[in-house]
């Protein structure tokens, strides 16, 4: 299997995997017949602004074996900068990928994250499209339980001791990562995805943009308009601006290297 991993890009303060969708599976597939284990961060804009603007969470990030473009203006940034993005990967898609990947080694899944009965629900829709899928387990930790060195030790111990092989976390960012930093410390075999509402976008909480609008780049809007009350100051006043600054930033760079050849 070629070394996917060499094809990286920085797109602010994080270095980008320049992999599709299932070149993400086969490296997972591969590593798991290996028992070598991992952690994938789908970086969005929201993720690539933050770890920009806060020297610890790129840190964070950079601790995942594998960083992935959850988001058009970070493929874009990408391909500006002059590597091939082949296109977006995000953590919901992710989700029934991996499970996929999971049934077809006879591997099994734990979903962490979500309200009480959300993961469950997600797991039964897994079940059913992945004929012999094994769910290790599911678990929602209380609101909060991550300002608690109890609550967070409790839901560690349930994690290791279901035993999985693939870790679904939905949780948001940075709260995921640093569960996943626990977690692989205990497991560190499993393969760990950082997949925001990937967990009740599974469970038809509520529905992803059409296709049409996500290969446009205008999932976002789509994301706006169903909670406009949470996601409007963060999408129109902090990340808008920035994916524009992103890009041009990626564009300096290439047109930098242009003339320095």
């Amino acid at each position: 299997m070629p070394d996917i991993s060499q094809a990286r890009v920085r797109v602010g303060a994080v270095d980008v995997w320049a992999v599709s969708e299932a070149g993400v599976a086969d490296h997972v597939a591969e590593a798991w017949r290996r028992s070598a284990g991992g952690a994938i961060v789908t970086a969005n804009v929201d993720i690539v602004r933050a770890a920009t603007r806060r020297p610890e969470l790129a840190a964070l990030v950079a601790e995942s074996e594998m960083v992935v473009a959850d988001g058009m203006p970070v493929v874009w940034a990408g391909r500006l900068a002059g590597v091939r993005v082949p296109e977006r990967v995000t953590g919901a898609s992710l989700v029934f990928t991996l499970a996929g990947a999971a049934a077809r080694e006879g591997r099994s899944v734990y979903l962490l994250g979500g309200e009480p009965g959300v993961p469950e629900k997600a797991a039964e829709v897994l079940r059913a499209r992945y004929p012999g899928l094994r769910i290790a387990g599911t678990d929602s930790p209380p609101f909060g339980f991550d300002t608690s060195a109890d609550l967070t030790a409790a839901a560690v111990a349930k994690a290791v001791a279901a035993e999985p092989d693939l870790v679904l976390v939905g949780l948001g960012f940075p709260k995921q990562e640093r569960l996943i930093r626990l977690l692989k410390a205990e497991l560190p075999r499993a393969w760990f995805l950082g997949c925001g509402a990937g967990i009740p976008m599974a469970a038809g909480e509520f529905r992803r943009a059409p296709g049409v609008v996500q290969n446009l780049g205008a999932e976002w809007l789509h994301r706006l308009v169903l909670e406009p009350r949470r996601l409007a100051k963060r999408y129109l006043r902090d990340d808008l601006p920035f994916a524009f600054r992103l890009l041009g930033g990626a564009l300096r760079t290439r047109l930098g290297h242009q003339a320095g050849e």
